[in-house]
């Protein structure tokens, strides 16, 4: 029916829609595909910067240069790390890289961000209060009152 309508509007090519909305489909498709891949990378970006803002003397480092070893120092004015490789009976050797030239490392970067504030300040407990157990609503009875008390219990229900 909606075919029908087009061609009397269009006789000389009446699929003409067709590759309009195809193209249409296509552009779609290419811009969710490219909004997807903007953000994986974003991603990727940030826990990358991340890694190299918590490496910490004594971590593991690999460089982009496949340089192995450990970070001996960090310079966060001059953006830049030094770099221990080599062993005792080796030889040490000390080099110095840019802090970018991190490709791999152990160091985990702290994720515990403080949370978002509810508006209402917090109120901390005081500490004897807080390591202070709750008492139970009742004491707990020796194991032969506690059996006497069934008993007696049994006897007023049975009366």
């Amino acid at each position: 029916m909606f075919l029908n309508l087009l061609e009397g509007s269009n006789a000389s090519n009446p699929n003409q829609w067709v590759s309009w909305v195809l193209i249409g489909v296509l552009v779609v498709a290419m811009v969710v595909v490219m909004f997807f891949m903007n953000r994986r990378s974003k991603k990727q970006r940030q826990e990358a910067e991340d890694m190299i803002n918590a490496v910490k003397p004594g971590n593991k480092v690999k460089t982009i240069g496949g340089v192995c070893g450990i970070v001996v120092e960090v310079d966060p004015e001059e953006n830049t790390f030094v770099l221990e490789t080599g062993s005792e009976s080796t030889g040490k050797c000390y080099m110095k890289f840019d802090r970018q030239a991190i490709l791999m490392s152990d160091a985990v970067a702290d994720k515990t961000a403080a949370p978002a504030s509810t508006g209402e300040p917090f109120e901390e407990q005081p500490a004897e209060a807080a390591s202070e157990p709750a008492e139970p609503a009742e004491t707990a009875e020796s194991g032969e009152e506690a059996k006497d008390a069934e008993k007696n219990d049994k006897e007023e229900k049975s009366e």
